[in-house]
């Protein structure tokens, strides 16, 4: 049922006016990413320039808006802040021993609150599936709060913390094994992202379902789930939860169909970058692309080429 409920959200038409907004707000969700061992200081500012105007040499799209936020390793946390300064996009990075979590929780912690003092405005977190697959609800939660706590205290951290540090908590979906694990681990990260009741400097928080290095990783069947467990949250206590699908989102259509999916789930309020993110990095090209040939100038009515297009 979940599968072919997900799959229903394909068969809306969007017409070509809709279809523009739409890109255009799909652009200001994403978080541009670079997560691989050969990341250089080099790379990572390149992302950022391209992060903060991505628009800029696309024919017919130099207005396009800016991404949410550049999603880096603890390490280049200071060159991401430094690189974006006051363009308005966020730095988040991903810490907690990523990708596995099986880091001593000492060890995550700290590399958490390095990440914080460096500058970080969002930490991406992973839960430790093997603590989760053997029963240990209560560990997996309990360590998510003190990640949370972190967040709340990061004004206190000195260096170039940011006030409002927000959790994003990455369940590794492609792990879980079932629609069931999905939604009792959603059900178990939104409490957990509750337990200060959500009013902290945190705020309340975000679930995410991948971290690119598993596959599958984000599908429209897990994510509906997840959106479910966001629904069923803000009806029984009025607070409102992020989502990110994250890992394997390349193409713009795949795009809006998420974005109808989560209109039609959540509604309105969720359609906005405070709320929702895609972790895509190649979808940005895409819609780029998209963006040309919907757009006004040269490039109207044709296809760019993909090597048109900038890795970083």
């Amino acid at each position: 049922m979940v599968e072919a409920r997900a799959a229903s959200f394909k068969t809306r038409s969007i017409k070509t006016s809709a279809k523009l907004a739409g890109l255009r707000l799909a652009m200001r969700m994403v978080d541009l990413t670079t997560l691989e061992g050969k990341d250089s200081p080099e790379k990572v500012r390149s992302l950022c320039r391209k992060a903060a105007r991505p628009g800029d040499g696309v024919l017919g799209v130099g207005d396009a808006p800016s991404v949410a936020a550049v999603c880096v390793y603890p390490s280049m946390v200071p060159v991401a802040r430094e690189a974006l300064g006051e363009s308005g996009v966020k730095v988040a990075s991903v810490a907690t021993g990523f990708p596995s979590g099986q880091y001593p929780l000492a060890v995550r912690i700290r590399d958490t609150e390095e990440a914080v003092r460096d500058g970080a405005d969002e930490i991406d977190m992973v839960i430790n599936r093997g603590a989760f697959h053997a029963g240990r609800f209560e560990e997996v939660a309990r360590e998510i709060r003190e990640f949370k706590a972190v967040c709340n205290a990061s004004g206190s951290l000195g260096g170039n913390a940011r006030e409002h540090v927000h959790l994003k908590v990455i369940l590794e979906t492609g792990e879980l094994d079932t629609y069931d694990n999905v939604r009792r681990a959603s059900d178990l990260a939104i409490e957990a992202l509750l337990y200060d009741g959500g009013e902290g400097p945190a705020g309340t928080g975000f679930i995410k379902t991948s971290t690119g290095k598993v596959a599958p990783a984000a599908t429209m069947p897990v994510t509906l789930v997840m959106l479910e467990a966001i629904r069923d949250c803000y009806l029984g206590t009025g607070k409102m939860i992020g989502m990110k699908p994250a890992g394997g989102i390349r193409a713009s259509k795949e795009a809006l169909h998420y974005l109808v999916m989560v209109k039609e789930t959540l509604g309105d309020r969720w359609l906005d970058p405070d709320w929702f993110r895609f972790g895509a990095s190649a979808l940005l090209n895409d819609l780029l692309r998209q963006m040309s040939r919907h757009g006004e100038g040269e490039g109207k009515g044709k296809y760019a080429a993909r090597y048109d297009f900038s890795e970083a």
